[in-house]
């Protein structure tokens, strides 16, 4: 592979007066070059809380939110009651008079704006079945020397706000307050949660269960956007200790540590705990024909209480049935540390190409990305079976009983992979879901090509034609759209697909793999359990890679500019091929990108040609000499099929089709 010397004397070539001209330049360039490159692309400059190069400054806050839960499930009624109690530091230099909650819950009422902003054909979001839930807070009451207080509050849709009778010292001030409340479980939860009916019971996935600190912070104060189905969430971090109690023939499982194994296993289920904690092996915790035996269960109590504990952390979930199959292995992790992988399935959902694997999936995925990123840091990380098709929560995640083969993997690894993003670098999802989900995307297509030597990998190359009209069609729209402005088909290219794709460019195209894979990483360590933005991202990844990219971020993330790169003709130096070539090359649409050609001359060599993206600071035409030996015989832009370029017909010269 050879590269053209830039800013080789043009003036001191002789080139010949005609030129080959084989593209229609009669189409404008709509390519301006001082929009591209325009300067003051950052809002504001870095300060003592978040710094110019991206990471928290010397000064950055942020509040913590401890809780302490118990619930108890009946799964008769299908109803969760339970308490929490709040723990709350805040830590910003404003002194707070009142605090805010999420009570997410409260879009399954038919009264709330989640279910009023749904449209008639429903949705993934949607309230299905008319059904009706929906917190019931019993009481809110302050905690001081031990004692409740009832204290006022107020409920708007899915946000609580509590007015305190004192404020909130700033700068390291504490209160702590407890809500007790009960909701009914919907069978199918907005495809966050919900119960799917198994010939051996009900299995429950159970997330967004007890009232939730909204953030605090320094761009927008609270944080309260309502929770409407499409974006996700926001959340502070802290330890969270939570006691489930549920009938005795009951599996639970949930996210952290269970703190008392000896009291809800058998003494049998405890020694193959043991076992897997040490096999790269699936070890059998409780097998198909284990679910049905009462022997799989300690006896003599109606209802057992699970204990878990899950430090540095956003958020919890669980899932509870009668019908869980079990099984787990050993996660190795960097620096010699140990998990513990877990699946939690229905006897339906068992099988070679299904769930039997998944157990070895996620272990397959957590190793992979601890070694890219960041290492896991919960001690187990479970997958649930049940009627949620994929959702993530901090060291458990909920995939669909049907998934089998690579659908599996997938969606497993996806998951999976969402405990970096947002569960570690803990970015606002309900405003920026691509903060997470894109960068997610981009991780899962390293992930697949790792997994068992490539089993699911990509069989066939991208073609990156087939990203032009989702991208770039007529009702395409940017990747800072928030979700619940997204069109709903919109979603997975605005929030996955294409960030996804932009770390791609950013890897292959721009920066290389060892530098993205670097800044990537270094990101994810400056904002581990901090709550980055935007901009903290995009200054971030250019300061550490050295590379001013803003002209990137500008037409792939925040406008939704198109790519078009053109060739336009071919000179000879003198009339003479071997003395060497000026090719003239075009950008026609807004986004500049940098320039990959491959030249194939007419004894039989092939070279590549790499420009930078900075050639376009000059205007939407570019010429450079090309040490031709022979006749060229074609030129193609982007031969590796990488860049979604709207018109791949201005993307082939053949000088055959010339007669030479």
């Amino acid at each position: 592979m050879r590269f053209t010397k830039l800013g080789f004397p043009l003036a001191m070539l002789l080139v010949s007066a005609s030129s080959f001209a084989q593209t229609d330049t009669t189409k404008k360039s709509v390519y301006d070059q001082h929009d591209a490159f325009a300067p003051l692309f950052y809002p504001s400059q870095g300060d003592d809380i978040r710094a110019a190069d991206g990471t928290p400054g010397p000064n950055y806050w942020q509040n913590r939110a401890d809780y302490v839960i118990n619930a108890s499930l009946d799964d008769t009624e299908h109803s969760v009651t339970g308490n929490v109690t709040i723990n709350y530091t805040n830590n910003s230099p404003q002194a707070l008079s009142f605090v805010w909650l999420q009570l997410d819950q409260n879009i399954y009422n038919q009264q709330s704006r989640g279910v009023a902003t749904t449209a008639i054909s429903g949705g993934r979001w949607a309230n299905r079945n008319a059904f009706n839930g929906g917190y019931t807070i019993s009481s809110v009451s302050l905690i001081q020397n031990g004692k409740q207080t009832p204290v006022k509050f107020e409920v708007y849709d899915t946000r609580m706000q509590i007015k305190l009778p004192s404020t909130i010292r700033a700068k390291g001030g504490k209160t702590s307050f407890r809500v007790e409340y009960k909701f009914v479980v919907p069978e199918y939860g907005t495809d966050r949660l919900g119960r799917l009916n198994t010939k051996n019971g009900w299995v429950y996935e159970i997330a967004q269960w007890f009232p939730r600190m909204c953030v605090y912070d320094n761009i927008n104060g609270w944080n309260t956007l309502p929770y409407l189905g499409q974006g996700e969430f926001y959340l502070e971090y802290g330890d969270i200790t939570y006691n489930i109690t549920a009938p005795s023939n009951h599996i639970v499982v949930g996210s952290g540590e269970l703190l008392n194994p000896q009291e809800v296993l058998t003494a049998e289920q405890q020694k193959r705990w043991a076992a897997a904690k040490s096999s790269d092996k699936t070890v059998m915790l409780r097998s198909v024909a284990e679910v049905t035996e009462p022997s799989s269960r300690p006896g003599g109590k109606k209802t057992l209480t699970w204990k878990f504990k899950c430090v540095q952390t956003r958020d919890v979930a669980w899932a509870s049935s009668t019908a869980f199959v079990w099984d787990a292995a050993r996660i190795n992790l960097p620096g010699g540390k140990k998990a513990l992988a877990m699946s939690a399935y229905p006897a339906e959902s068992a099988g070679d190409t299904a769930w039997s694997r998944s157990t070895e999936y996620v272990k397959g995925a957590v190793e992979f990305y601890s070694r890219y990123l960041y290492p896991y840091h919960y001690p187990v990380a479970v997958n649930v079976a049940g009627i949620v098709g994929g959702m993530e929560y901090p060291g458990i995640v909920f995939c669909g009983a049907r998934a089998k083969r690579d659908g599996l993997w997938g969606v497993t690894s996806h998951e999976f992979g969402h405990h970096w993003f947002p569960m570690v670098v803990g970015s606002d999802e309900r405003r920026f879901p691509w903060m997470d989900e894109g960068f997610n995307t981009f991780i899962n297509e390293l992930a697949d090509r790792d997994f068992n030597n490539g089993e699911y990998a990509r069989k066939t190359a991208t073609n990156a034609r087939n990203y032009v009209r989702p991208f770039f069609g007529p009702t395409s729209e940017s990747i800072l759209t928030v979700p619940d402005v997204t069109a709903g088909a919109n979603l997975g290219n605005v929030a996955y697909g294409k960030p996804g794709y932009g770390l791609a460019l950013l890897r292959e195209n721009i920066l290389g793999p060892e530098r993205l894979d670097s800044a990537l990483r270094y990101y994810v360590h400056k904002w581990a359990f901090k709550h980055p933005t935007p901009y903290d991202f995009f200054h971030c990844i250019e300061n550490y890679a050295g590379e001013s990219l803003d002209w990137f971020w500008r037409g792939w993330f925040m406008n939704n500019w198109k790519i078009d790169q053109e060739i336009q003709g071919v000179a000879y130096v003198q009339n003479d091929s071997s003395k060497g070539s000026i090719i003239t090359i075009a950008n026609m649409e807004k986004l500049p990108m940098p320039v990959v050609l491959e030249i194939k001359e007419a004894n039989g060599k092939t070279n590549r040609v790499k420009l930078p993206v900075e050639i376009w600071q000059h205007g939407n035409v570019w010429k450079f000499h090309f040490a031709s030996t022979d006749k060229i015989t074609s030129i193609t832009l982007d031969p590796d099929n990488t860049l979604p370029d709207v018109n791949s017909k201005n993307n082939v010269w053949t000088g055959e089709k010339l007669g030479f």
